[in-house]
């Protein structure tokens, strides 16, 4: 858990990149998640934005310019998010914010030291573990020619409900909470993506179908019912005495095995950080850049 940080104020002038973040996740399926970008118009982080009651299509966001750009709003949105005062929306748009400039991070390996030093120290140990899951995870995937056609993109359940799913498959079969809710974060945005991957895997937990029949009871679609099946299936493949072996028995990746428990770890340091991450959109990575799939996509 974090101390606690005195928290700046926050109303600079975004830069442009950012500006497109606020108004307004890489998912295991088909990669991280076009059409012509619009110009970002600038906004401080305090003004909201009016939403638009029609699914927008997917949006190319525009990245950070210099680290110091970056690290004077990753700053801000951390000191946000880590204080319970927080308006709900404003707490959304640093969320948005923490998202993209974590994504640039590992897109501008280079960037992480200036970063790092330029962060409170109280900060530090979360950006380390979340910094090195984004990197793992953008190492894992490479960018695709278009936004899928296959999915649609909801609400996520709330968080509080989710936390109860995960604590109750970590009392039945000792996989630590915040490892299945990494795993949920990482596969499908904590639920908003309702598709199936290429390989055929499905629900919020992507379950193969053979082994949703060996590990799953109920239905694969149903959040409490993934999540127990996750933690059934992990505990069956070596959890939670060799979690590393459990979750490369669950995505045979090195690079998948290390963000998951970069994440979760995260997620052990600080209180608010499974908040944060609830927060997070679904981004894809194609060849022409980054575009984010809001909620409403594909429906």
């Amino acid at each position: 858990m974090l101390p606690a940080v005195a928290r700046r104020t926050i109303n600079p002038i975004l830069p442009l990149a950012l500006a497109a973040v606020l108004s307004g996740c890489d998912p295991t399926p088909g990669s991280d998640p076009t059409p012509s970008p619009t110009a970002p118009q600038q906004q401080t982080a305090t003004s909201p934005t009016e939403s638009d009651p029609s699914p927008e299509p997917p949006r190319r966001i525009a990245p950070f310019e210099s680290p110091g750009d970056l690290a004077d709003v990753l700053a801000d949105a951390e000191q946000a998010l880590a204080d319970p005062g927080t308006a709900e929306a404003e707490r959304t748009r640093w969320a948005h914010a923490h998202q993209q400039a974590y994504r640039d991070l590992a897109a501008n390996p280079q960037w992480r030291e200036p970063v790092r030093n330029a962060l409170p120290e109280a900060f530090r140990e979360t950006f380390d573990a979340t910094f090195r899951a984004v990197r793992q995870l953008r190492q894992l995937h490479t960018p695709e020619s278009d936004v899928p056609s296959g999915w649609e993109i909801h609400p996520p359940p709330p968080l509080d409900e989710l936390r109860g799913y995960y604590e109750e498959a970590e009392q039945a079969y000792g996989v630590p909470w915040s490892v299945l809710a990494a795993i949920h974060l990482v596969e499908t945005r904590f639920g908003r993506i309702h598709g199936d991957s290429n390989a055929g895997a499905q629900g919020p937990m992507q379950f193969l179908p053979e082994t949703w029949q060996a590990y799953g009871d109920g239905d694969v679609h149903d959040p409490r019912d993934a999540i127990m099946g996750a933690g059934r299936y992990l505990a069956a493949s070596g959890a939670p005495d060799n979690l590393r072996q459990a979750l490369f028995a669950y995505n045979r990746s090195e690079h998948y095995v290390a963000a998951i428990l970069a994440h979760a770890e995260a997620m052990r340091l600080a209180d608010h950080y499974a908040d944060a991450y609830h927060r997070w959109r679904v981004y894809f990575r194609t060849d022409e850049g980054d575009v984010v799939l809001e909620e409403g996509y594909g429906t």
